[in-house]
């Protein structure tokens, strides 16, 4: 099962302000960087590595949260290669090693660490929910504004009612 797709708009950039921010010694144990480095089921995650050197390409390998092998492909923010894919609904919450192989033989890793909470920064679904139960904002604006009217109806009602009863007009 493969779910690597191209690196586009906000991934990208994503992607190269990470490799700007990234430690640059030589010989680090960091050799390859996983965004994000925590991520919750579902959750597609951007690869990149500079084990490969100039122009290198690689396969990825997330295996062992049980995505499987992905392409990484090089890119023209120097010596990186970059690819992705999904963390599948099934994973589990631990730390897994996911790692690169490059052309010429080269083997690097880094981490991902799986969580079942989200963790901070994380974008949360924004919309609305189809529950059963309705809300004081529906997606038609012309049934909110039918709503919104028939409480305004109501309140005038009752308040003419107290007013008639407080002057001795009604029951």
């Amino acid at each position: 099962m493969r779910f690597a797709r191209p690196l586009t708009g906000p991934a990208l950039a994503v992607a190269a302000v990470a490799l700007a921010t990234a430690p640059a010694v030589a010989g680090d144990a960091l050799d390859v960087e996983v965004f994000p480095s925590s991520a919750v089921p579902g959750t597609v995650a951007t690869v990149n590595s500079r084990a490969c050197g100039s122009g290198g390409s690689a396969t990825g390998d997330a295996s062992a949260v049980g995505s499987g092998q992905f392409t990484m492909a090089p890119t023209t923010l120097g010596e990186t290669a970059i690819g992705q894919f999904k963390v599948p609904a099934s994973a589990q919450p631990g730390t897994y090693e996911i790692s690169v192989k490059c052309a010429d033989g080269k083997r690097a890793a880094g981490d991902l660490m799986v969580t079942l909470a989200a963790a901070p920064g994380q974008q949360y679904p924004k919309g609305h929910v189809n529950s059963g139960v309705g809300g004081a904002l529906g997606p038609d604006p012309v049934q909110t504004a039918a709503g919104v009217a028939a409480l305004a109806v109501a309140a005038a009602g009752g308040t003419w009612l107290l007013h008639r009863r407080a002057r001795g007009d009604g029951a």
